[in-house]
């Protein structure tokens, strides 16, 4: 390995720690000021040094990028020493608009009422909830973000519910038949 690698390694874990989230390798040469093969290199030795490292850190590629982020050995201690405080209402919303996902703000408070006044601000801070104004609407639409997922350690949340015509028809049609006696 050359100086010159060994050095854009050492730069390249710098960023990934001050960035805090996942970068392309274009970006990574973009703030290290070399090009893309001394990055490539660079997260090779970098990848290849914490994995022989008795360490909490790894160096991972995501589908958005390569990121140093703790082993996931380690997600219990971080629920330890940093917990959300949630309460159960916030709880609650967060659990609606993670099964409805999006869902605009104004069906969120016909479903839980005006307590989501209070609950998205909330959502939002913590970085669970992303609030932008909907462009069919006046509302906001609301949608949970990676954050989210990562946290509660869920890849994808089921289709609980289908919106096609035909599962509402025959919703409909089980509802209105009547219960043999």
């Amino acid at each position: 390995m050359t100086n010159a690698v060994i050095n854009a390694a050492t730069k390249i874990e710098a960023i990934l720690y001050l960035k805090g989230k996942p970068m392309s390798i274009s970006e990574i040469a973009e703030y290290a000021a070399c090009d893309r093969t001394t990055v490539e290199e660079g997260i090779i030795e970098l990848i290849d040094e914490y994995a022989h490292r008795d360490s909490a850190l790894e160096v991972v590629e995501t589908p958005n990028g390569y990121s140093l982020q703790l082993r996931s050995g380690f997600h219990d201690l971080v629920q330890t020493l940093i917990p959300v405080e949630l309460g159960v209402g916030a709880l609650r919303t967060l659990a609606a608009i993670a099964l409805n996902n999006p869902i605009l703000q104004s069906d969120l408070i016909n479903l839980r009422g005006s307590g989501v006044y209070q609950h998205v601000p909330e959502l939002v801070e913590l970085g669970f909830v992303k609030k932008r104004r909907d462009s069919e609407s006046r509302s906001y639409s609301l949608q949970i973000t990676p954050k989210f997922h990562q946290y509660f350690q869920i890849d994808q949340l089921p289709q609980l519910f289908s919106n096609s015509p035909e599962q509402k028809q025959l919703e409909l049609e089980l509802t209105a038949q009547p219960e043999p006696s």
